[in-house]
């Protein structure tokens, strides 16, 4: 029998890109990825919202990510994809710029957030994680979504 605890054990992670930066998300909550899917328009719906798409019959409201992190919009017909996560029974999509590989991380490798970082992305993220070229945010799923509906 193993002796690891739970926090010795690594950690996975799907990550994708919104703008230039790489963020990383639990990869047991990642139900799919999508390329750019049809959204039904909501109307009254947050900024972050932009409405809801159809999965095989199944209802999944969009989240723009970089809306609700506070980042430049998208251009208007630039192609996204869309990591979808399910949470409490309900699904998600992340419209985010490009997805990246499932990385495995030691849980050493996780540092808390730089008091710098935005206080919205401060808000929703778990760690931050050093890597060879660049840095990887490590987001609290729940709070990000909590950001969802605060969203400015």
């Amino acid at each position: 029998m193993s002796q690891h605890t739970m926090s010795e054990t690594p950690a996975e992670f799907v990550t994708f890109r919104l703008a230039h930066q790489w963020i990383g998300i639990p990869v047991l909550m990642v139900q799919e990825v999508l390329m750019t899917h049809r959204i039904a328009r909501v109307p009254l719906a947050q900024d972050a919202i932009p409405g809801l798409l159809n999965l095989r019959g199944q209802i999944v409201t969009a989240v723009d990510l970089r809306t609700t992190l506070g980042l430049p919009a998208r251009a208007v017909h630039t192609e996204y994809m869309n990591v979808v996560v399910r949470y409490e029974g309900e699904l998600f999509a992340f419209m985010v710029d490009d997805v990246g590989d499932v990385v495995t991380v030691a849980p050493h490798a996780i540092e808390p957030a730089p008091p710098t970082l935005d206080e919205r992305w401060r808000a929703a993220t778990s760690g931050i994680v050093r890597r060879e070229r660049d840095l990887l945010v490590v987001m609290n799923v729940p709070a990000l979504l909590k950001l969802e509906l605060i969203a400015v």
